[in-house]
């Protein structure tokens, strides 16, 4: 019997009332084990319903009642986080300990806001006239909502609810539908730490719920983490109905690696990067640029590495890298390393034949190493967002800078060599919102923000860090004038307020 995964709304579960559910499926057996709510726009409706009646107390509530309740939530979500990691690789299929390790950098999000009271201060100036002080403030904006993806079922929605309740809006999460459960248990803790009904909402759906969302009059912000198609939607969409917008979409992360680098250190750093999570990340390394000669030896060292990866099932400890989310993902990844030789690519390495014993029919697939890929064919192109990694050749760095910079993407990248002065020339010269030096992901830490260029990210603000407050608030300038009680009215002046 299968289990069914319902609505968080007013602080409490709400069953699913539309009549449409979803399937979830375990990735690594393939069978559907849970059945998952799709909401109706009149249960959209409801959702933001109860965010809009909280926000008028939660808005004005103090900062010591916010964080209180924050630093309440962050112990019991430490305490819970081997329970949110099992419901992580139960639906999403990722081994546990990178479940784990996902919980812990949402707990960074968390961190930062449980210190939200620094981030709020505002500014003031005294005496700028006679008796005239100025004030700037950020206030709450109200209802937002986060649409966020499969890939990070846990750690994405944790990028944005924290901030968000922190600064005094109230929150409607719309997670992925593929893997729902761990938004539940999140709502459950947030309850038990005491947050009021209706400043957290959870909302099960599909396209139905967030195209609602997406022109609710009440809700004034929206938050998204996808692919580039779907970002360029909810911006346009979203922006069109008077909302703000941060819109974080795909990517293809390049890796430079320049003939002076460690090519060990570069080929582990490649090997973890590229297959982490079954490539199932927007941060993921899916092209190495190998300049010079050493691009036979660097393939030669990843694909030694690649073959000892041990693929299995998410729960059993001694697996690396699970199976993908769905059947059809499976089949699509597939299909980039099927068409790759007749697009010119070197096949080192072919997974798509891989399955587990007694795992038949779960998602499978083996790693893919495709070497002297071509930047017009399909697998270098599109985001593959499987274990499939390209290699391409270039002769200098100024070329491979250039092949990085033609990319429609800039989300992140990377740069492997010892010459500081490469390496200060790359972080300054490449297309990308997020650099990293011989560190293959450059997800930086909570108070950082987290954002692409280009068609990586539709919006102004990045997420999470110093970007994150800003997004979740606005700002408000107060001038002030207490005329001295001695002194006699001033008289009317129609000119402009002059400031001396």
């Amino acid at each position: 019997m299968t289990k069914t995964v319902n609505h968080w709304i007013g602080g409490k579960i709400v069953e699913g009332a539309s009549g449409n559910w979803g399937p979830v499926t375990d990735p690594a057996t393939g069978a559907v084990t849970t059945s998952v709510a799709l909401a109706s726009v009149e249960e959209v409706d409801s959702a933001v319903a109860s965010a809009k009646a909280a926000f008028e107390t939660w808005g004005t509530s103090s900062l010591a009642q916010r964080t209180s309740i924050l630093f309440r939530f962050r112990a019991l979500l430490d305490a819970n986080r081997d329970a949110i990691a099992e419901l992580i690789t139960a639906e999403h299929g990722k081994v546990h300990s990178d479940a784990l390790g996902e919980v812990a950098r949402g707990m960074e999000i968390v961190d930062l806001a449980c210190g939200i009271t620094t981030q709020l201060k505002g500014e003031l100036s005294t005496q700028v006239s006679n008796r005239v002080d100025v004030a700037a403030i950020r206030q709450p904006v109200g209802v937002v909502a986060g649409i966020t993806p499969f890939n990070f079922p846990a750690m994405v929605p944790m990028w944005m609810f924290p901030l968000a309740i922190a600064c005094g809006n109230t929150f409607v999460l719309k997670p992925s539908e593929k893997d729902p459960s761990p938004s539940l248990k999140i709502a459950q803790l947030l309850a038990e730490a005491g947050l009021p009904d209706g400043v957290f909402n959870v909302l099960q759906g599909d396209k139905v719920a967030v195209d609602r969302l997406l022109e609710h009059p009440d809700v004034s912000a929206i938050s998204f983490v996808g692919s580039t198609p779907i970002a360029r939607h909810i911006h346009t969409t979203a922006s069109a109905n008077g909302k703000r917008v941060q819109a974080l979409g795909g990517a293809k992360n390049h890796m430079l690696v320049l003939p002076d680098a460690d090519l060990d250190a570069a080929a582990d750093a490649a090997v973890s990067a590229a297959y982490g999570s079954a490539g199932e990340r927007c941060m993921a390394i899916s092209a190495v640029v190998a300049v010079g000669a050493v691009g036979d030896e660097l393939v030669d060292k990843i694909r030694e590495r690649a073959e000892k990866i041990k693929i299995g099932p998410g729960d059993d400890p001694t697996s690396e890298m699970g199976p993908l989310i769905t059947k059809a993902h499976r089949d699509k990844v597939a299909s980039y390393v099927h068409g790759a030789a007749g697009q010119g690519a070197d096949v080192v390495l072919d997974g798509t034949g891989y399955t587990v014993d007694g795992y038949e029919d779960g998602h499978w697939i083996g790693l893919s190493l495709l070497d002297k890929v071509s930047t017009d064919s399909d697998a270098y192109r599109d985001e593959i967002f499987g274990p499939v990694l390209c290699v391409l050749r270039a002769d200098t760095y100024e070329e491979g800078l250039a092949l990085i910079n033609a990319s429609p993407f800039g989300n992140g990248t990377a740069i492997f060599t010892r010459d500081g002065g490469a390496a200060r020339r790359f972080q300054l010269e490449v297309q990308a919102g997020m650099v990293g030096v011989n560190v293959p992901i450059p997800v930086p830490v909570g108070y950082h923000s987290f954002g692409g260029w280009k068609d990586s990210l539709f919006g102004d603000l990045h997420v999470y860090g110093n970007d994150g407050v800003q997004f979740y608030t606005r700002g408000k300038v107060v001038t002030t004038r207490w005329p001295d009680p001695s002194e006699p009215h001033g008289g009317v002046d129609l000119g402009f307020p002059r400031n001396h």
